[in-house]
């Protein structure tokens, strides 16, 4: 088996009506490590997932899971992975061990290899103390947890997580995602997280792939992205003036050898700089011989969200009743009446 766990080539998925929710995406993840796969909702996180635990047939490009084909052996691709939905599949009438059990028999473990593993994974999300009470009296972090624990009980190689903390609190979410660390470190699994939570990102993958409109933009650690943006960034909202327009302000920032890119949004100018304690004198001095008020400014170090602007041109957003949430809702109803 080759290092990585994953490799796509020009993976595309094209839904009826030529909408593109993958355009040519090309990643590989390696063995062991947490990789991130970032967007906002529609972006092509979850239809990428979709294609490579074998749940979507790919319109053209090619993928391997575990070294197995996803297209030519579906069998095998799905015995090596779990999979966590965004929505909850646990069984709100059934216990936790129930419902264990009945994940346990989808993958024909014996009675006596289910109840060490059923007893292991409780362990591992902390649910053993509840494991005999009904999922109906769960918070939803204790349901996403023991959703997590279904995918582990046949052991998987890798671990396809999608979108494992939308909707908890903040402090279930870091729960959440202390777990996820910890079957990493302790069971050496591959975690294929999407999310839209920046910040999650950040701390946990050692590596992430931006995607937005299905297409890659960046991929790399979160340290080289943010680094790769240059230093700084230099939030400033300048005021109306009689003198020189945005671009010709732009232009002229630029010439400034601190200054490797300017960007607008939402009426501000975002400025990517070298050094921003040494450089924003020089550029106080410059904006004010052009004559440019400035209302107000704020210096920070880049984050996640920084990176996903300078490559896409917009902040991240959360939106509703796009194209690809369309699609998989009608997916979701295929299966369901199927």
């Amino acid at each position: 088996m080759s290092s990585n766990i994953i490799e796509t080539r020009e993976l595309t998925k094209v839904f009826p009506g030529d909408i593109t929710a993958v355009d040519q995406v090309s990643f590989s993840v390696k063995k062991g490590e947490i990789f991130g796969f970032l967007g906002p909702n529609g972006a092509g996180k979850t239809t990428t997932i979709l294609m490579l635990i074998t749940l979507l047939q790919p319109t053209s490009g090619s993928a391997t899971v575990c070294d197995f084909d996803i297209v030519k052996n579906q069998h095998d691709v799905r015995c090596c992975l779990g999979y966590v939905s965004q929505d909850t599949a646990v069984d709100d009438d059934l216990t936790g061990w129930e419902n264990l059990t009945l994940q346990a028999g989808f993958y024909h473990l014996s009675k006596k290899i289910a109840t060490e593993r059923i007893e292991e994974v409780l362990e591992m999300v902390d649910l053993k103390d509840r494991a005999r009470d009904m999922v109906g009296n769960y918070s939803g972090g204790m349901r996403k947890r023991l959703d997590i624990a279904s995918g582990l009980i046949h052991r998987p190689q890798i671990l396809f997580l999608d979108e494992p903390t939308l909707g908890l609190d903040i402090q279930t979410r870091v729960k959440i995602w202390d777990y996820i660390e910890k079957l990493r470190t302790e069971k050496e699994i591959t975690i294929f997280a999407t999310t839209h939570y920046m910040d999650e990102a950040d701390f946990l993958c050692d590596r992430v792939a931006i995607i937005d409109h299905g297409v890659i933009k960046a991929l790399d650690t979160p340290a080289n992205l943010k680094n790769a943006l240059g230093g700084d960034i230099l939030h400033l909202e300048i005021g109306k003036s009689d003198g020189p327009q945005l671009d010709e302000i732009r232009a002229k920032l630029a010439e400034l050898p601190s200054v490797h890119d300017t960007k607008p949004e939402n009426g501000k100018l975002l400025l990517y700089v070298k050094d921003g304690e040494s450089s924003t004198p020089r550029i106080f001095s410059l904006l004010d011989k052009l004559g440019v008020s400035i209302e107000s400014m704020l210096l920070k170090k880049p984050s996640l969200d920084d990176v996903f602007l300078h490559h896409t041109g917009r902040a991240l957003r959360d939106e509703s009743g796009n194209r690809e949430e369309a699609m998989m809702s009608r997916f979701k109803m295929r299966r369901v009446r199927q």
